[in-house]
């Protein structure tokens, strides 16, 4: 068990927390351990590159860790009415999508090697930014994103459904060609 693989599961015990601060309109402990979950996303990625201690252990604990941050994050802040209810979906969607894809070629003894694609990480991103909009301004100001940086919150939302829909598409249509070999 190395240092950053700690971290990272640190990481991933925060996400019940961060969810019941979300469910409990403690805003500003919600922001503030998701500013925290997302340094020690970089710190984890520094130490195991920079000390040579990446492990595949740790490459699957950073993605379950990132993906149950976000997703329990966007179910969370749909379910207070923060965000609309669809973009949970979509967001969850997306990444069941892929998930099965996996499993499914597992399966019929075809498995598929996902890495990440550009618009994926730009999704990531995308998605990152706008629940630190969210939750930034309702811990920072109290009022929710669409009142505090309306048209901030509106682009960020544009952008987390262009580019859920294109990082999609862009992994079906790799798993589709994938499948057809």
């Amino acid at each position: 068990m190395t240092i950053p693989n700690l971290i990272t599961i640190v990481r991933l015990l925060l996400v019940p927390v961060i969810v019941v601060s979300i469910g409990a309109g403690a805003w500003v402990a919600a922001f503030t351990l998701f500013v925290i979950a997302g340094l020690s996303d970089g710190v984890d990625g520094y130490i195991a590159r920079r000390f040579d201690m990446r492990s595949e252990l740790g490459a699957y604990l950073d993605a379950v860790a990132d993906k149950a941050l976000l997703v329990s994050i966007y179910v969370s802040l749909a379910i207070a009415g923060v965000l609309p209810g669809w973009m949970a979906i979509l967001v969850v969607s997306r990444d069941v999508l892929i998930l099965m894809a996996v499993v499914i070629s597992w399966l019929m003894a075809r498995p598929v090697a996902i890495s990440p694609l550009l618009v994926s990480k730009l999704n990531t991103a995308a998605q990152i930014g706008l629940a630190a909009l969210a939750l930034g301004s309702l811990g920072l100001t109290g009022a929710g994103p669409d009142a505090a940086a309306p048209w901030l919150f509106n682009a960020g939302m544009a952008a987390v459904v262009v580019l859920t829909l294109a990082s999609a598409g862009a992994y079906l249509a790799l798993w589709l060609r994938h499948m057809a070999e």
